[in-house]
Parts: C-alpha cells; sequence; structure tokens
C-alpha cells in the first residue's frame, strides 16, 4: 500500500462530467489499496469571475478580503468532489487549508507556508478515507484566511507530499506532462518522459505554465517524487527527478513570460550604494526582480534596468518616483511591452555555442534583443511582446528540428 498525494487543476474539475472523471481517477487509485489525498483547484475561471466580482465593487480591494472571497472557489470544488467521491462508493472527507493544518506567513495573496500540522489529514487516512484539501490557502497567525498566489494548489499538494513522505505526488492538467514548449504555440513540441528539479524549476520561473515554480522549489527540497500527467488521457506523464542524462538533449525546453515589464532608471550616480538603495525598496515591498543590467558608467552616471512582473509595475514605478531623492536619476521608465523568452537546458553546461544559436536565430527572424540573462542551465532574452510567440517557434524549431 502506498501513500498518493493527487493534485487536480481547475480545468480538470470545470462541470460536472470532469468532476466524475476526476472522481473516477482518485476512485480507483483508492481501490487498489493506496491512502489518498487529493489537493483540488478553484473550477475552471472561478478565480477570475471572484476578480472581476470585486473590481465591480472597488478598483483597490483589502487584500486581506480578497482572500476571503478567492478562498471559497477552492472550497466549492472540494465540497463537491467529496459528493462525486460518495456517489461512486468512495468515501471521502472535505478540508479547506487550516482544516488541513496549513499555517502561513501574514502576506495576503501571496503568503508562504511556515507550517503544516497533518494531525486531521492522518486521522481522516486512518479511517480509510480519501482526504479532498482546498489547495491555495492556509490560515495565519491572526486567524485571518490567506492564499499562496497564483500556481499555490501546486505549492500545497507538495508540501503535503513532503509532510507525509507520500510515495508519490502527481500533478494533473489538461496536457499531458511537461513539453518542449507551449503546443499551442507550437504544435511540433515533444513532450519529455523525464526532467530534473533544476530544469523544471527554471521553466517554471520563466514563464511555462505547467507547474508553479514554489512548488518545484518545494519538491527540489524535500526530494518528493513528481509527476506531471493529464487527467483527460490514461498515458504515461514527465517525472521530475534529480538526476538525468545531461548528455541525452541539449535543450529542454523553450519558455515565454509576457507577464514582465522593463524598468529603467537612467542617469544615476555611478557610486557605491545606489543599487543597495533601489533593490532594497523593491525587496521591502516583496517586489521579486528577474533581470538586472547596468551600464559601464559615463560622466559619473549610469543607466540600471531590471524586470519586475508586470503586476507590480505600476507599484514598482510609484515607489521609484516618491523615493528618487534617495538614488537620483534624470528619469524613470516602465515598458510594459515586453515578453522574457528563454531556454533551458543541463546540456548547456557542456556544450558550446548555445547562445550564438539561439541569437542567430533572432537575428534571421528580425527579432531584437533588449535584454539578456543567463545561467549555467538558462538562457533568457527580454523583446517585444508582440514578437514573443514568433520568437518561440523560431527558436523550438532551431534547436528541435
Amino acid at each position: 500500500m502506498a501513500l498518493i498525494v493527487q493534485k487536480f487543476g481547475g480545468s480538470s474539475v470545470a462541470n460536472r462530467d470532469r468532476l466524475f472523471n476526476v472522481a473516477r481517477i482518485v476512485a480507483n487509485t483508492h481501490n487498489e489499496g493506496n491512502d489518498v489525498v487529493v489537493v483540488v483547484s478553484a473550477q475552471g475561471d472561478t478565480t477570475d469571475d471572484l476578480i472581476a466580482k470585486a473590481g465591480e465593487i472597488t478598483h483597490d480591494p483589502s487584500k486581506r478580503e480578497l482572500d476571503m472571497l478567492l478562498a471559497t472557489g477552492e472550497q466549492i470544488s472540494i465540497a463537491l468532489l467529496a459528493m462525486a467521491l460518495a456517489e461512486l462508493g468512495c468515501s471521502a472527507i472535505s478540508l479547506t487549508g487550516w482544516q488541513a493544518g496549513f499555517h502561513t506567513d501574514r502576506a495576503y495573496s501571496r503568503a508562504r507556508i511556515k507550517d503544516l500540522d497533518t494531525e486531521r489529514i492522518e486521522s481522516e487516512l486512518a479511517r480509510n478515507r480519501v482526504v479532498v484539501v482546498a489547495g491555495f490557502q492556509g490560515l495565519n497567525r491572526y486567524d485571518d484566511i490567506t492564499t499562496l498566489g497564483r500556481g499555490g494548489s501546486d505549492t500545497s499538494a507538495v508540501a503535503i507530499a513532503a509532510a507525509l513522505h507520500a510515495d508519490l505526488c502527481q500533478i494533473y492538467t489538461d496536457v499531458d506532462g511537461v513539453y518542449t514548449a507551449d503546443p499551442r504555440l507550437v504544435p511540433n513540441a515533444r513532450k519529455l518522459d523525464v526532467i530534473t528539479f533544476d530544469e523544471m524549476l527554471e521553466l517554471a520561473s520563466l514563464g511555462a505554465q505547467v507547474l508553479n515554480n514554489r512548488s518545484v522549489e518545494l519538491a527540489k527540497k524535500y526530494s518528493v517524487n513528481l509527476e506531471v500527467r493529464s487527467s483527460l488521457t490514461n498515458v504515461p506523464g514527465t517525472i521530475v527527478k534529480e538526476v538525468v542524462d545531461v548528455e541525452g538533449m541539449l535543450i529542454k525546453g523553450v519558455a515565454k513570460d509576457d507577464k514582465v515589464a522593463a524598468v529603467s532608471i537612467l542617469d544615476v550616480p555611478d557610486q557605491p550604494g545606489i543599487s543597495f538603495k533601489v533593490f532594497s525598496l523593491m525587496a521591502q515591498n516583496k517586489i521579486n526582480i528577474g533581470i538586472i543590467l547596468q551600464s559601464v558608467g559615463r560622466d559619473g552616471n549610469k543607466d540600471l534596468l531590471f524586470t519586475v512582473p508586470l503586476e507590480d509595475a505600476q507599484l514598482a514605478q510609484r515607489l521609484l518616483e516618491e523615493n528618487r531623492s534617495r538614488f537620483g536619476g534624470r528619469e524613470i521608465k516602465v515598458d510594459t511591452d515586453v515578453a522574457k523568452v528563454s531556454i533551458v537546458g543541463a546540456g548547456m553546461q557542456s556544450h558550446p555555442g548555445v547562445a550564438a544559436k539561439m541569437f542567430e536565430t533572432l537575428y534571421e527572424n528580425n527579432i531584437n534583443i533588449r535584454m539578456i540573462a543567463t545561467s549555467e542551465i538558462k538562457l533568457s532574452v527580454i523583446i517585444k511582446k508582440d514578437e514573443a510567440d514568433r520568437a518561440v517557434a523560431a527558436v523550438h524549431d532551431a534547436f528541435f528540428r
């Protein structure tokens, strides 16, 4: 008998038929003699619909009240799935995030898990019940509901698998694994049988929408056996593991992120401490920084360029304008008409010429590069947003044709 954690996304439980499809998958797993914990997202576009409802009331909702609202989406899903399992003769119980023991910090809308008390989950498993848990949510020290941010249900599932030392954590989506590119953009994208944690983490962080990057971080940290597979087809998925044959494939994937903005601070003083003042300001306001570029100093000044999540662009600009006296600068620009296109692969470490091949491909397609960032297993470029889809297809073709 194994302990298996299964997570199902919103599209997998979007309507009655899909709910019962998920219920059959879960019931079959349980009937094979396994203990099963299921983590579920809100149905379909429920989260977006709830955000729209809040927008009908106010353009600037309290993050606390928004979390209170958004948490209801997952509660609908877990109750309906528990009912569907009961209809199939499978004993099940639904638990909200706080009933399941999720304790978080106080950062509304993007909370992080501080502790997970699994006593209630283990008690229900001991009664031979399937435990259906609301993903994406927890409770902070003030007993306020918090949410973990977009993709938080993946993080909830991996956290449960880590805390319970589960034998397997399966992330079910509407695609049957991790592909070398988004199949909607690149029809000839290939499904990967296996990928390393580091490669998956880079792809997730760079815009691939299969797994949440925080869930991959947790899986790597606690050595969780992770599989990405489809809830719609019964075929093997993609295994995410620590080490694979890096000689087998030079590049594992091409990713696009069009939810970024480029910030430019022009003519700041070329002296020690300027970067610290700028980026400590961003850190204090929990704005994540992506690519950073700094120009060579000239006439005592330099330019500082960096990327931030698109949702934080206005906040970043306001903070920089309000605090310009701390670091100077002639002008602050924020460009939201950009996208990040990246290639990822552990094989890049031992193969020269990867960057040249990507840059040549973009040149041949008349796509201009605005910013570049590299690591041992990734290469990212910032380009115009309306050229991103074309860039992904061209770069994928260059490496995988």
